[in-house]
């Protein structure tokens, strides 16, 4: 009889381990899949940036110290190797665009450029890929989190190796809004 509850015993505690390590495989996989997908984004952005560049270079001259900026950001995003370092590069870059479409507001000729409109097109596009990427990867680290931090997979956690991981955060200069004050 007692060894009946020992084999029960150990029988349901291997159940449980099975379980939880097959859920924490899943969600560490879906954390991957999901920050691969916004870095797809993120470089699909920094790609479009040297045209975008290219097109404002020719109407803005004075303007060098921006694009400088933007060209070390992008490098920056090229050499970052952890979802901070390219949040933080990604984040740097919205607030150098968000200056750049500033500058292009003086240049009324520019917006008419159809080269010019057509990235600026790609790059709403891109922009709304990034947020829905993002979006995304939050919620599985929501849900990876709230299985690593909650009972009894804090247990497994703790003994497995298993943290918590970072949310794909936007800088403050991303949640202000910037005025654009056409002379």
């Amino acid at each position: 009889m007692i060894w009946y509850i020992l084999i029960s015993i150990v029988a349901l505690l291997l159940v449980l381990w099975i379980v939880y390590f097959n859920s924490f495989v899943r969600f560490t996989n879906k954390v991957h899949g999901a920050e691969s997908d916004v870095d797809v984004q993120l470089k699909r952005r920094f790609d479009l940036l040297p045209n975008l560049v290219e097109i404002v270079k020719g109407y803005a001259k004075h303007e060098r110290e921006l694009f400088e900026n933007i060209a070390t950001q992008r490098s920056q995003f090229d050499g970052a190797v952890n979802t901070q370092e390219k949040a933080k590069a990604g984040n740097e870059i919205t607030s150098l665009l968000k200056n750049l479409f500033v500058v292009v507001e003086n240049y009324p000729e520019l917006l008419a450029d159809k080269s010019f409109i057509n990235l600026q097109n790609s790059l709403i596009e891109i922009e709304d890929q990034i947020q829905m990427s993002r979006r995304y990867y939050n919620a599985v680290v929501r849900d990876y989190n709230t299985l690593v931090e909650s009972f009894p997979g804090l247990v497994f956690a703790k003994v497995s190796g298993y943290k918590a991981v970072p949310f794909f955060e936007i800088a403050y200069l991303e949640k202000t809004v910037i005025q654009v004050k056409l002379s």
